[in-house]
């Protein structure tokens, strides 16, 4: 019982050290640049999309750009939750963070990565009964259902960040307290764990199985759906205008899923690599910066939105 309580006490009051990205001396200042710079990037446009949804909802009044508004939202925490200790590690490595602060991390980055794979589910959702059941669209996609499928995305990736983090959090870290990773993930953590982590690892696994595995279910059902309605449409034109509107969500949700398919379908308890951190910067800084940009650059009313707000200016 008192070996019990000297871990805990040990564990809790430990200071964890981040490694960050493997990069020599030389090149660290270039990169942190690089990546503030990004930072500033992805907050200034998701800002400006956001700005632009609550200043035009005559415009943009549709349950697409809600998700948007709520996708961009997102993306800023998201970044802001990540980015900070990558960046404090490049300047001056390696990050030391303490495990309130570590433990704190990992739960927000749990909660918004659940939260935006049942967003990117919502929107599919949205874009099939678009095509699918156009004449219904009104009534299936009316105010209480887009902002019930909204609250429900951030308040499910809440609970499963509480269940996940909690599990996390019990665990004893009585061995070293290297993390070879630019942020508290859940792999790096059980690594350093001295105590047993098969259930943590279970619980880790249907959480994975109901947040991930089941959007992207809804997801690619959404898209087989849509994809059979386009094959029975016989204008060209019309099946080529309902595609342009799936297109910008298709790009992003295939880069996101793809990414965190490849970095979560491995067991929890491994080795992180340079691969790993590889991936994770491209599903924590590369989708974020995309999304706006791949979003609004094809949209004619983002851009008459843009427009109208430049001349008020």
């Amino acid at each position: 019982m008192e070996r019990s309580l000297e871990l805990a006490n040990w564990s809790t009051n430990q200071d964890f050290i981040l490694l960050g990205l493997s990069a020599g001396n030389g090149i660290r200042d270039g990169l942190f640049v690089m990546f503030l710079t990004l930072y500033l990037l992805i907050l200034l446009e998701n800002m400006l999309v956001i700005y632009l949804i609550c200043s035009h909802r005559e415009l943009l009044q549709k349950p697409m750009y809600f998700f948007l508004g709520n996708l961009s939202c997102l993306e800023i925490c998201y970044v802001s939750v990540t980015m900070p200790s990558l960046l404090v590690g490049l300047r001056s490595s390696p990050c030391h963070m303490s495990f309130t602060a570590c433990i704190t991390q990992l739960f927000l980055f749990i909660s918004l990565i659940g939260t935006k794979c049942t967003l990117l589910a919502s929107m599919a959702y949205d874009r099939y009964v678009a095509i699918c059941c156009p004449l219904h669209y009104p009534l299936l996609m009316r105010p209480q259902v887009y902002w019930g499928l909204a609250l429900s995305s951030w308040v499910g990736g809440l609970l499963v960040s509480v269940v996940k983090t909690t599990c996390i959090a019990s665990l004893s870290y009585c061995g070293s307290n290297v993390v070879n990773h630019f942020f508290c993930d859940v792999s790096p953590l059980l690594n350093l764990s001295c105590t047993h982590v098969a259930l943590t690892e279970l619980v880790d696994f249907i959480s994975a199985i109901v947040i991930f595995c089941g959007s992207l279910l809804v997801a690619l059902a959404s898209y087989v759906a849509i994809g059979r309605a386009l094959s029975r449409m016989t204008s060209a034109a019309a099946s080529h205008k309902a595609l342009s509107t799936c297109a910008s969500h298709l790009l992003v949700m295939g880069i996101f899923y793809s990414v965190v398919l490849f970095m979560y379908s491995r067991p929890s308890h491994i080795k992180s690599t340079d691969l790993t951190k590889v991936l994770s910067v491209i599903y924590t800084v590369a989708t974020p910066i995309c999304s706006p940009i791949i979003y609004c650059l094809r949209n004619r009313e983002v851009h008459t939105a843009l427009q109208k707000t430049l001349h008020l200016c």
